[in-house]
């Protein structure tokens, strides 16, 4: 298959994982009489199932028996699994509370925060366009603590732990998919034991529920796994640089479904902040496409002037 197809065929897949990542909230509000911690129980568990089937598939056991072999991978993965969990945890609990503005805020914080921790922990250097986005980010969340007295609280942790959680995932020589399924068996049994060990409630009992809800709690798996394989799809295929662009689709889609169709009031604490983090993602991604393409035009000279040799 030719570049130009194996590129078209990536963004399909990058268009596709960031859409199921915009509209999950939509799934999650179906499940507004289930506890977020009971949710989280599910997405963990039928997580599992589905990956271990989706590996089985793919073939990809070796690569989970390298990892099972290694310590320390195995220890960075209860870190990494510990982090995952309480991002998917309190997402869950933040749509269902009436919160997704800020879950839309923190994933549009997100990229923003992963530059900050490549220059603290992979010596990045920021260019100076990235140094004035995350200062003007930086500025709306001043602006915020300042003029209103609060903090975006929801907004950071999900941004912090995600950030934090592909900070480490990067420094590990683990693929995708199988560092995904043994992040979610170390979850397992933390997720069984509170099903077992908590108070039941009135969805706990899965041979009372009705067919309907159960499909939902099951579909869980689902919801978590296969947006992550079209990512992982799409990583294969595209430039970071290129993905970048895309992951703005899943916080706007948020925000979207928010103001327009379950109502979040967007006052004028959240506009001010908004509006410093969407100037900074468009400084940010036009530095980054700008430096892309000079990156590409050197390459080529390069190649030509080596050719004419």
């Amino acid at each position: 298959m030719s570049s130009d197809a194996q590129a078209k065929k990536g963004m399909l897949f990058a268009a596709l994982a960031f859409t199921m990542w915009g509209v999950a909230p939509v799934y999650f509000k179906q499940l507004l009489a289930v506890p977020a911690l009971e949710i989280l129980a599910h997405r963990v568990i039928w997580s599992v199932l589905f990956l271990l089937l989706v590996v089985a598939v793919l073939r990809q056991w070796r690569n989970v028996q390298v990892i099972i072999k290694q310590p320390k991978y195995l220890l960075m993965l209860v870190v990494s699994a510990t982090l995952l969990g309480f991002n998917w945890g309190l997402f869950i609990w933040a749509v269902n509370n009436d919160h997704m503005l800020d879950a839309s805020l923190g994933y549009y914080i997100n990229p923003l925060l992963n530059v900050l921790l490549g220059v603290t922990f992979l010596s990045e250097r920021l260019r100076k366009w990235q140094l004035f986005a995350v200062a003007l980010a930086l500025t709306g969340v001043a602006i915020q603590l300042i003029s209103f007295g609060s903090f975006p609280v929801v907004a950071f942790a999900l941004a912090g732990s995600f950030a934090t959680y592909g900070l480490i995932r990067k420094k590990m020589p683990v693929e995708s998919l199988p560092g995904l399924l043994l992040e979610a068996v170390i979850l397992f049994p933390v997720a069984l034991a509170y099903w077992y060990f908590s108070t039941p409630t009135a969805s706990s009992d899965l041979m009372v529920n009705s067919w309907q809800l159960n499909t939902l709690l099951v579909s869980a798996g689902i919801v978590t796994t296969l947006p992550l394989l079209c990512f992982t799809a799409a990583a294969k295929r595209l430039q970071y640089t290129t993905i970048g662009f895309f992951q703005y689709i899943g916080p706007s889609l948020m925000f979207l479904l928010a103001v327009v169709f379950y109502g979040e009031v967007f006052d004028a604490e959240r506009i001010v902040t908004f509006a410093c983090i969407w100037a900074a993602l468009l400084v940010f991604s036009w530095d980054s496409w700008r430096f892309s393409r000079n990156a590409r035009a050197q390459q080529q000279g390069t190649v030509n002037r080596a050719s004419l040799r």
